[in-house]
């Protein structure tokens, strides 16, 4: 009787205090409360109940302007009704305001009907891995068992859920113990805005901690910033009411009938959607069948980009043309970049993008914005440029400080190519290779351009005979209309 006492005392012990793992960063720095941060900063966790709901249980945003801006992240575990899901997300930033009363950062791992992920900074963390553990509990009792069996169970039914996590981000399973009526139940969630390899790695480093802290205990819970697993001898919260136990690696299971019945189906349109899109994939390697990632670029993945941009917020926008919009994103690095988000409406396609990326990808000098990457998914093209301040042109060909400190002829080159590239018939216009031997082989001889694409003839009513040139599209051209970068 004793030891069923001392063990609904753990068991509570763990459901009223063990199940928000939270921790506030020092860091990141402080600020002062009540400043424009914390004001951001509590605007932006008052936001994410009903955005984290009505996004499928994951939404990443931000609120303020730099350097006051408020990164904030939140999410639900897959199949979490939205009542549970918001008030999981309310109690979680409830309590990182009550505890974190001055740090810029915070995380909450919190466990209320539901698992649910909370976190806050005043830089962004989108993408970026978090490796740095949070907490680290368990059971000061050894569980009643052959501890080599539960060893065995629990290593067996981490590798079957860290398996799912790959492809989910997310797995709960059960496993029953050899050596006893016992179970072994455990549930594993990443934090969605990393790649799915690092979440593989994360939840691995989570093992690792297992082996040197908690062999043979009954439960507890390793979290990180980037991810979180929880192991109990009981069914904790509702997570587990679906799912059947694991024995010699299989299971039954409503998902297992499910996947019987639908991975054919989804196979079959997986297979008519690529046959569809066959020429579509062609259309993105060069005519030597080189492929669009051996062009030198980094190829990001879209929800970097998506999370770099804060889900291609408005007050991201720098400008916008007839291909598409320029966003300012930040890297989880905090390197600055511009990115490209071209229309799908636009006449620039994917010949337009394969050029630019090869090209330009190529192509790097001193007076030229450097092409960083690319992402495509689906219809979706992105390219990512670095990042220059707001300058204007006139800045650097009219700045005092240089005097007479520069070549002349070299400037007056410079401008005469970038002439030639702005010509109305598009013909006449030089291509990339050519551009560049004209930047770097000073004896090619330019030609006199023609007038630019963006000017053209007008006549005046009053004297049909006196023609003008007038600024104005007579072509398909695009101008971009944005602050200079």
């Amino acid at each position: 009787m004793d030891d069923l006492l001392f063990v609904v005392f753990w068991i509570v012990l763990l459901t009223s205090v063990l199940v928000s793992a939270d921790i506030c960063f020092e860091r990141s720095g402080f600020f002062t409360p009540n400043d424009t941060y914390d004001l951001n900063r509590r605007l932006m966790l008052s936001s994410l109940p009903s955005n984290v709901t009505a996004n499928d249980g994951f939404y990443t945003t931000s609120t303020g302007q730099d350097p006051n801006r408020a990164y904030g992240l939140g999410m639900c575990v897959p199949g979490t009704d939205a009542r549970s899901c918001s008030d999981c997300i309310i109690s979680s930033s409830a309590r990182l305001l009550r505890n974190c009363t001055n740090q810029t950062e915070g995380i909450d791992w919190r466990m209320d009907r539901t698992l649910c992920l909370v976190r806050y900074s005043n830089r962004s963390f989108y993408g970026s891995l978090g490796l740095e553990i949070l907490r680290s509990d368990n059971y000061t009792r050894d569980v009643q068992a052959n501890m080599t069996d539960l060893e065995i169970t629990w290593e067996a039914l981490m590798i079957g859920l860290i398996d799912q996590a790959s492809s989910w981000y997310y797995a709960a399973g059960i496993r029953k113990l050899e050596s006893s009526i016992s179970h072994v139940y455990s549930v594993v969630q990443c934090s969605k805005d990393v790649s799915l390899e690092n979440c593989t790695h994360c939840l691995q480093e989570n093992v690792i901690e297992y082996r040197s802290c908690c062999r043979g205990r009954q439960g507890g819970i390793i979290s990180r910033s980037s991810c979180f697993i929880r192991w109990e001898v009981y069914p904790f919260l509702s997570l587990f009411d679906n799912i059947a136990p694991e024995k010699d690696g299989k299971k039954i299971s409503t998902g297992t009938i499910v996947a019987i019945v639908v991975v054919p189906v989804v196979l079959l349109a997986l297979g008519y959607a690529l046959w569809e899109r066959r020429e579509t994939f062609k259309a993105f390697t060069t005519d030597t069948g080189v492929d669009i990632t051996t062009s030198g670029s980094l190829k990001f993945e879209f929800k970097a980009i998506e999370a770099a941009t804060s889900n291609f917020h408005n007050t991201n926008k720098l400008g916008h043309g007839g291909f598409g919009e320029v966003y300012k994103g930040t890297l989880p690095n905090g390197t600055q970049v511009a990115v490209k988000r071209l229309s799908k409406m636009s006449g620039q396609g994917e010949e337009e993008f394969k050029n630019e990326v090869f090209l330009v990808a190529k192509l790097q000098h001193k007076n030229l914005v450097r092409l960083l990457g690319f992402s495509v998914k689906g219809e979706e093209k992105i390219l990512v440029y670095e990042f220059l301040p707001n300058k204007s042109l006139d800045h650097f060909l009219f700045d005092p400080a240089m005097e007479e400190n520069y070549d002349r002829c070299e400037l007056i080159r410079c401008i005469h190519i970038g002439l030639l590239c702005v010509q109305e018939n598009h013909v006449d216009r030089p291509t990339m290779s050519t551009i560049y031997r004209m930047l770097t082989n000073a004896s090619i001889t330019l030609h006199m351009p023609q007038p630019p694409g963006f000017v053209f003839t007008v006549r005046s009513k009053s004297n049909p005979l006196e023609e003008r040139s007038q600024c104005g599209p007579s072509t398909s051209i695009s101008i971009t209309c944005a602050s200079p970068r």
